[in-house]
């Protein structure tokens, strides 16, 4: 029996949407963590997360990672700031909702690529055995994947998996939400980059991240989306390139 669009959705959600753990709290994560990044991709509900990680004392240093890329129009119509990088705004939304500081801002990367080797460079003369990365659901896999090309693991927490039912409405969204057409062109967009073949990002393609196994299921879900609904994937947008 073939699956509704909702679910066809939902399964892109829940991989795209990595987590490793329950939770983002020492007791979930084995121990305190070095480092936790929150990323500039996510939507707003990402810095409540975020908040909810630091008061829980998850790592000894927080980073916030992010200039200016897909995302940060809708952040901007979130907060306000029409020139703040998506970190200053992520971290005065912190200060004034969640009375917290982080410890580092990196403001210049513009994809998903750089928000690595960016936050890398700028942990050089930190100590980071163990990370965290905090990312939006339809970025966490790709994020996953961009330190792994690094030759570095992070344990994975997307900002939120937002599921959609029957009727196509949202389960329980995060503050600052994608429309569901940009949120299901966004979650297409990232099965493509993240099949590791010639039109992909990964070895075999691009080569802009490690391999990533993409399951059966997933591509069919992404398929289905294609070519029973009006989704479309996400274009890379050369400006952020």
């Amino acid at each position: 029996m073939s699956r509704t669009v909702n679910q066809n959705v939902n399964a892109l959600v829940r991989f795209c949407g990595r987590r490793d753990v329950s939770g983002l709290t020492p007791a979930a994560l084995g121990g305190v963590a070095d480092v936790a990044i929150l990323f500039g991709g996510s939507v707003l509900g990402g810095a409540d997360v975020f908040a909810d990680a630091m008061r829980a004392g998850v790592a000894r240093r927080y980073l916030i990672v992010g200039g200016q890329g897909h995302s940060t129009d809708l952040l901007r119509e979130s907060l306000g700031g029409d020139k703040l990088t998506e970190a200053a705004l992520f971290d005065r939304y912190l200060r004034e909702r969640h009375g917290l500081a982080v410890d580092l801002l990196e403001h210049e990367s513009t994809n998903c690529g750089n928000n690595v080797t960016n936050a890398l460079a700028l942990l050089r003369a930190e100590k980071h055995e163990k990370l965290i990365a905090v990312q939006d659901a339809t970025m966490q896999q790709r994020m996953d994947a961009g330190f792994r090309k690094h030759g570095v693991q992070v344990v994975n927490f997307a900002s939120h998996r937002t599921e959609v039912d029957e009727a196509l409405n949202y389960r329980d969204p995060p503050a600052g939400m994608w429309p569901l057409d940009r949120y299901v062109s966004l979650l297409l967009g990232e099965v493509t980059r993240l099949t590791d073949d010639e039109h992909g990002y990964g070895p075999a393609g691009r080569g802009f991240i490690a391999h990533v196994d993409v399951p059966p299921e997933v591509r069919d879900a992404a398929d289905h989306l294609r070519s029973s609904t009006a989704f479309t994937d996400r274009a890379a947008n050369p400006r952020w390139a």
